[in-house]
């Protein structure tokens, strides 16, 4: 039936907002991005055809190493933490025992509702050296302390962002974690039970494997917005990843190439590649969770 009507709305359908919406602001610029990152594009000008040269010259980037580096060591840090610590928050917080649930879910997710620039300033000037607001307690309580190098300690860098990813995401996680739960059926736990199994027991053999298929959702998700990290480190760090890039992020790396350099070619290229490393990341994760 719609075989024989296709070509008489067909002209409609791409003319409706949602396409033409799609094709400016997603189709188009994914298409000519790829057509700049076989160009040696610097500046306004558009340069010459350089093929996979960009793509070659990354494997030889010591800076876009080290910033692959940082980004994978910040999603080791901060992935189980924000994801296991939503799972048992939202463990919590669905238990008939624990009072004022909605009054408590709502201040885990307040934090999303902050801006990604306050966010950075507000943990910036939290964490500041010898003025921040943890340093001055350092200092006021006489714990004998030096006052700790948040934000140009090289090894504190990745600490530092896991620990503001923790406090901004792990809400978000919360949600999602939340939503799982709220879908098993109780019949399942009344099950369980009647069983003698004991609520460990059930966490561990009725509640956990049936949210495995949430638990990768959410790690493919926490893998994208790792690589796309751009706000915070820019807050905290600069554009240069603080000292020794420590705290470089992929993200960030991006933006600098292409927009303080003007390197646009190079910049493409990098976020090409940057998207194929994204969905290798997530493709293992499907397999692992389809295997389990």
């Amino acid at each position: 039936m719609l075989g024989s009507k296709w070509p008489k709305i067909a002209p409609y359908v791409f003319i409706s907002p949602f396409f033409v919406i799609f094709l400016v602001f997603g189709a188009f610029p994914i298409v000519f991005s790829g057509v700049v990152s076989l160009i040696d594009w610097k500046g306004v000008t558009m340069g010459e055809f350089v093929g996979l040269r960009n793509y070659l010259n990354l494997f030889r980037d010591s800076d876009f190493q080290r910033a692959v580096l940082n980004t994978l060591y910040l999603l080791v840090l901060s992935g189980p933490l924000t994801i296991g610590g939503g799972l048992v928050l939202a463990v919590l917080l669905n238990s008939q025992l624990l009072r004022l649930r909605g009054m408590f879910r709502t201040i885990f997710y307040l934090p999303m509702a902050v801006s990604l620039v306050v966010a950075g300033l507000a943990f910036s000037m939290l964490l500041n050296k010898p003025f921040g607001f943890v340093n001055d307690i350092i200092l006021r309580q006489g714990l004998n302390l030096e006052p700790i190098d948040f934000l140009t300690n090289p090894l504190a860098a990745i600490p530092t962002l896991t620990l503001l990813i923790l406090w901004r995401c792990i809400g978000n996680d919360l949600v999602i974690m939340l939503a799982g739960l709220q879908s098993i059926s109780p019949e399942l736990y009344e099950a369980a039970r009647i069983d003698g199994a004991s609520p460990f027991q059930t966490f561990v053999y009725v509640t956990l494997p049936l949210m495995v298929p949430i638990i990768l959702f959410d790690a493919i998700l926490s893998t994208v917005n790792t690589f796309n990290m751009f706000a915070e480190p820019y807050i905290l760090f600069g554009t240069e990843g603080g000292v020794d890039q420590a705290g470089l992020t992929t993200g960030l790396l991006v933006y600098r190439t292409s927009f303080k350099y003007f390197k646009f070619g190079y910049g493409a290229a990098m976020a090409y590649l940057l998207g194929v490393v994204i969905f290798v990341l997530s493709l293992v994760q499907l397999r692992l969770g389809q295997r389990d």
